[in-house]
């Protein structure tokens, strides 16, 4: 599973030496118990570190090399407590490389009445210190995240919190290796995209592995690895009679368990964060993965089908910034409408692989025939998917960039049975409805493959793109047609003159 508990985001406290030895000494008292409070805190996943405050350009420039080149540090938090002359800054900011989130707060809450003086009003200077500050990463051009309250606010902190979430991500990503296994699905446009362009603006890679290279590996599992894997099944879902001990189809789910395990094999002993897979190329394979796709990805696999490398590394995101919060986020597709007036609905599902993590209760292990790529019955776990609020997000190549788009959504509670669809699955309303949100979707170019969230918000996406330096439309309650065209219309003419 994903543990993004020992990342750490460092906080940068700005200030100078107008003010004297003790102005400097309370600062730094004050920045260390903001830090604290921080760090243990609930509402955080990641570390919170405090750095010792800056007060010269080579003092600036020091800490945010280190902070480039630690392994640890996955962000920086800045904080002007008194006037930090923003020109001091401008070298150290020249050679970021890590996200940036700019706290605009102060150590005191409130203005004390009865005792304000000059010495309070040189102390606490945030008000104009951080617009100083604010100015120069403006001129600059960076990309930032603002965060404007008290410390201890609640709203606060959960930005902050979001925030290193989506950094954690971003992190995860810098030389993160993914898998795709055999190319992508024949004449498909949305799936495929430019891995060269990708690896340079993203920092992960994405490499062809012969499905030649996963046999082998696959053949070289034993009975007594599958005979324990089938144990762990027998205990976790409800297996099907026909793939009990005397079933008919238990020998296709001993092969699908000699699959996930050499396919755990090749992911781990490789070092890969995630892959891609096509039913159009499965050489040496007596069945298309399925139970063995879905139970890497509930392990933290980014995964998508049909070679679709792109919805792999985002699914990979959503789950590091997601590591600990109740719920799952999954390989997804829009797969068939329900058109009734009264009651518009999407039905989500893929042919095996959707995420258990989804799963409402208890899934089913079950092996059904496929229909397409001309192999033996696959198994699959079979479950619904419970109702709540959710998103589905999608990465797709415009060509001269890429374009993150959003669609919050409003999931159901299963409103039939589906006895002969032995899919997992899933049914929502898209916002601000049905029609108005395909429509935007098809606009915006976004695929039919997404990554599926019962956790995240259009803010950690936000965040996210933000930190990548991507465009992201967003289509939720609020959207109206006419204005996302113009959304749209904005964008491209902004991103023409950018590239």
């Amino acid at each position: 599973m994903i543990d993004i508990r020992n990342l750490e985001v460092w906080f940068l406290t700005g200030s100078q030496h107008l003010y004297g030895a003790e102005t400097l000494r309370q600062a730094a008292a004050h920045a260390e118990e903001i830090v604290r409070h921080l760090d243990q805190s609930d509402q955080i996943a990641v570390r919170v570190v405090f750095k010792p405050i800056v007060t010269t350009s080579d003092e600036i420039y020091a800490t945010i090399a280190e902070a480039n080149h630690s392994t640890h540090c996955i962000g920086l938090i800045t904080w002007m407590h008194t006037f930090s002359p923003a020109k001091m800054w401008i070298r150290g900011l020249n050679i970021l490389h890590k996200p940036l989130l700019h706290l605009h707060t102060q150590y005191n809450r409130d203005i004390p009445w009865d005792t304000i003086d000059m010495d309070f009003m040189n102390l606490n200077q945030s008000a104009h210190g951080d617009r100083e500050f604010g100015h120069i990463v403006s001129k600059l051009r960076i990309n930032r995240k603002v965060v404007t309250g008290h410390w201890k606010d609640t709203d606060v902190i959960d930005q902050i919190n979001i925030w290193s979430r989506a950094a954690a991500a971003w992190h995860d990503w810098q030389g993160a290796q993914f898998a795709r296994f055999g190319d992508n699905m024949r004449n498909v446009a949305v799936t495929d995209g430019d891995k060269v362009d990708a690896e340079a603006k993203f920092g992960f890679s994405v490499n062809t592995y012969a499905v030649g290279d996963l046999v082998a590996v696959v053949n070289g599992v034993t009975s007594a690895q599958i005979d324990s894997l089938i144990d762990e099944y027998e205990q976790a879902y409800t297996l099907a009679p026909n793939v009990r001990h005397d079933g008919a189809q238990r020998l296709h789910l001993r092969d699908a368990a000699q699959i996930e395990i050499g396919l755990r094999k090749f992911l781990v002993d490789g070092g890969f964060k995630g892959f891609s897979n096509t039913f159009e190329d499965l050489h040496g394979l007596k069945q298309l993965p399925g139970i063995a796709t879905q139970r890497l990805m509930q392990s933290g696999f980014g995964y998508a089908g049909e070679g679709d490398w792109k919805t792999a590394v985002l699914v990979r995101a959503a789950k590091v910034m997601a590591a600990g919060i109740p719920g799952g986020n999954a390989f997804m597709e829009d797969y068939t409408y329900h058109l009734d007036p009264a009651n518009a609905l999407v039905l989500g599902a893929h042919m095996l692989e959707v995420d258990p993590s989804l799963a409402s209760g208890k899934p089913n292990l079950e092996v059904h025939p496929l229909g397409i790529g001309g192999k033996d019955d696959p198994a699959r776990l079979v479950f619904d998917a419970p109702g709540g609020f959710a998103l589905n997000a999608s990465l797709v190549d415009m060509g001269d960039r890429f374009r993150l788009v959003v669609n919050n959504v409003k999931a159901h509670e299963p409103q039939h049975q589906l006895p002969k669809l032995p899919v997992a699955r899933v049914l929502w309303t898209p916002l601000p409805d049905l029609k108005t949100g395909c429509s935007a979707w098809i606009y915006a170019g976004g695929a039919h493959h997404t990554v599926y969230s019962q956790n995240l918000t259009i803010q950690h996406f936000q965040d996210f793109a933000t930190i990548a330096g991507i465009e992201l439309l967003h289509i939720g309650k609020n959207t109206h047609l006419t204005d996302f065209l113009k959304e749209i219309d904005w964008s491209e003419r902004y991103f023409a003159g950018k590239y």
